[in-house]
């Protein structure tokens, strides 16, 4: 009687929050609507409308259902875990609605691939005729990527009160750990803080360099926008389905990689930064990884690229070669080149940097994707520890430590759990790699595609479109939420729900 009472308490705890969630981030909604009002975009100020209702019926239903008393509460581990991977799966489906009714969707599945996409701040797209989609939707789609490279929990937790308990379980469960302040909630309000600010600043400087490119003033400040959220969240999603190819701008260019470098960098970092702790730039572990990564693989990139003789001057080389790298490397996904020119003109060499770089992704607790440079940094400074206990002094016993925002001891489970994670995404880009090639495409292009959907990077060789195969359709979706989310939380949803399949057939 008592586990039946703990079980029903567990959900009405995981319905509750995952209401609230719903709840705020539907309630986003309104956004686009209003700009659909003002434009006199009539059908799809209909659509979303329509979702609006289903949406916060859904999420205040779940709540109801729920019917917590919040202050009292205690969120527990395996609640938190299941409230943010729970969350992501139903926001999808609901976040999906607008477009499917907007009719620039071939199914539903592919309105569920773009959001997830937009989520998980991938990039890749299946929207038909985006150059000539409203604005309102377009504002949608880089709105769920501005959010959801911040994080919807996140977003959710920002707003709940100081008093509710455990609310650090949820912000774990949405792949990101670092505490800016003791208080789960403070932090999330720091973040949001520091996501809003460059946002004024990043959109004011991108509408100032669109009106000198030739934009006018209205349809600039929409662009700067759109992509801003996109380089910070590194997104990769654009207003124009030629992505940055639409603007043949150098100074674009230039400062898409100043922002999208910015937001593939840890909040932690930021933060840290921001308080006058200018040490961190240099003593940080992940900071001197995530730097070293980019140095040798932009050398070995122009080194191929190069070799090939593809491109006239050294302008040419960092405009197409470099960007592409940086693009790859920070999971941003902004495109210069047509996606078929990495397959025809790149070579095998430089297109296995590519997949390399989109693999190893950015920094942890940002709004990149990949393995992070933190973990990979722990992995190899591991390694030199262990390296150095088996040839040195049996009798002496020596503590290794890594700096990030402060210092750590370099223990084994540390290492053990930044490993694990690394293999987690390998089995993924294998497996996306695997159907790839079993439905026929070519190795490195499947590779490629793969890589870029695992590391939620969203640049892409040609595979990912509304031709392609459902079951890879579907695999994309799951890949890009588990690399997003990073494995556990989905994890602890699959293990609780089998956890309560298996109870009710104990009953039966």
């Amino acid at each position: 009687m008592k586990q039946g009472k703990r079980n029903i308490n567990d959900l009405k705890v995981i319905s509750y929050y995952t209401g609230y969630i719903v709840v705020g981030t539907g309630l986003l909604m309104i956004i686009p609507i209003l700009i659909a009002l003002s434009l006199k975009e009539f059908e799809p100020l209909l659509d979303f409308t329509i979702s609006l209702s289903i949406s916060l019926i859904t999420g205040f239903v779940l709540m109801i259902l729920g019917n917590a008393n919040k202050e009292k509460i205690y969120v527990e581990w395996r609640h938190g875990l299941v409230i943010a991977s729970l969350s992501w799966i139903i926001l999808m489906v609901l976040c999906a609605i607008p477009y499917y009714l907007s009719g620039s969707m071939v199914s539903f599945i592919d309105a569920c691939f773009d959001v997830m996409s937009g989520f998980t701040t991938t990039g890749v797209f299946l929207l038909q005729d985006l150059d000539h989609a409203s604005i309102s939707l377009n504002v949608w789609r880089h709105m769920l990527t501005f959010v959801g490279g911040q994080g919807m929990v996140v977003l959710a937790l920002t707003f709940l009160t100081n008093k509710m308990q455990g609310a650090y379980k949820m912000y774990v469960g949405e792949g990101k750990d670092i505490e800016l302040v003791p208080n789960a909630r403070h932090t999330t309000r720091i973040i949001w803080y520091i996501s809003l600010i460059y946002l004024a600043v990043g959109t004011f400087v991108f509408w100032i360099n669109g009106i000198f490119i030739g934009l006018s003033p209205l349809s600039s400040l929409y662009h700067g926008f759109c992509i801003f959220a996109s380089a910070w969240s590194t997104g990769g999603f654009g207003p124009m389905s030629q992505n940055m190819l639409y603007y043949h701008s150098f100074s674009y260019e230039i400062v898409t990689i100043i922002f999208f470098m910015l937001g593939s960098l840890n909040f932690g970092f930021h933060y840290a930064v921001w308080k006058g702790n200018k040490k961190e730039i240099y003593k940080n572990i992940e900071i001197q990884t995530y730097f070293t990564t980019i140095f040798i693989s932009s050398v070995l990139l122009v080194l191929g690229l190069t070799k090939l003789n593809i491109y006239s001057d050294s302008i040419a080389v960092f405009r197409k070669g470099i960007y592409g790298l940086l693009s790859a490397h920070t999971t941003t996904g902004f495109m210069n080149v047509y996606a078929r020119q990495f397959a025809l003109e790149w070579g095998d060499f430089s297109l296995v940097i590519m997949i390399v770089v989109m693999l190893l992704g950015g920094c942890a607790c940002s709004t990149a994707g990949g393995f992070k440079a933190l973990r990979i940094g722990i992995v190899f400074k591991g390694l030199i520890a262990d390296l150095k206990r088996q040839l040195g002094s049996e009798k002496r016993i020596k503590v290794f430590k890594f700096h990030h925002i402060k210092d750590h001891v370099l223990d084994s489970d540390v290492v053990k759990s930044s490993s694990i994670i690394i293999v987690c995404y390998m089995v993924l880009f294998l497996g996306g790699t695997l159907i790839g090639c079993y439905y026929g495409y070519p190795l490195l292009d499947s590779a490629f595609e793969s890589a870029s959907i695992s590391g939620n990077v969203g640049l892409s060789i040609g595979v990912t479109s509304i031709t392609m195969p459902q079951v890879l359709k579907i695999y994309y979706i799951i890949a890009m939420y588990l690399g997003r989310l990073e494995f556990i939380s989905v994890f602890a949803l699959i293990g609780f729900t089998i956890g309560g399949i298996k109870k009710l057939c104990v009953k039966r």
